[in-house]
């Protein structure tokens, strides 16, 4: 996968309203994961593309509590908390691409280069299950960029 500074775009349409009550009204998100345009809040999961449980099984488990909370709420890649359906978020739980991936087919590659760019961005490591998955897709995805930072976590 080549590498490109630009960044794969966050899954926001259209903005919701906040009411005084602190609640959403309206707003519109694309789940890539599953191509499906939702228009209610609550239909959607913040997923962190990278597992919680496969980071720790990647090496978090090594860092200070500080290092995983800033892992956990990284915002400064719009590749690493990405809303998605519930549905699809559910169905990926804590897996990898080795055991899942999107179930629309044309979003693989992007997963592929997002997951791979977070890996590298954190230093995890990658299992041998899961690098055979990632070159796999990286050979059917020839034209991907993969989303790359200067900014160091």
């Amino acid at each position: 996968m080549a590498r490109s500074s630009a960044s794969a775009g966050r899954s926001l349409i259209e903005p919701p309203q906040v009411t005084d009550r602190c609640t959403l009204t309206g707003g519109v998100w694309y789940s890539y994961y599953d191509d499906i345009t939702v228009n209610q809040a609550s239909a959607l999961d913040v997923d962190h593309l990278v597992p919680l449980a496969e980071a720790w099984d990647s090496g978090a488990y090594d860092w200070s509590a500080a290092q995983r909370q800033d892992y956990a709420n990284d915002l400064r890649e719009p590749w690493h908390l990405v809303a998605v359906t519930a549905r699809s978020n559910r169905q990926k739980a804590d897996q990898d691409p080795s055991t899942w991936q999107p179930p629309y087919e044309p979003a693989r590659c992007r997963y592929a280069a997002e997951w791979t760019a977070i890996k590298i961005r954190w230093q995890l490591s990658i299992d041998p299950a899961e690098q055979q998955a990632l070159t796999d897709l990286a050979d059917a995805c020839p034209t991907q960029r993969l989303p790359v930072t200067d900014d160091q976590p």
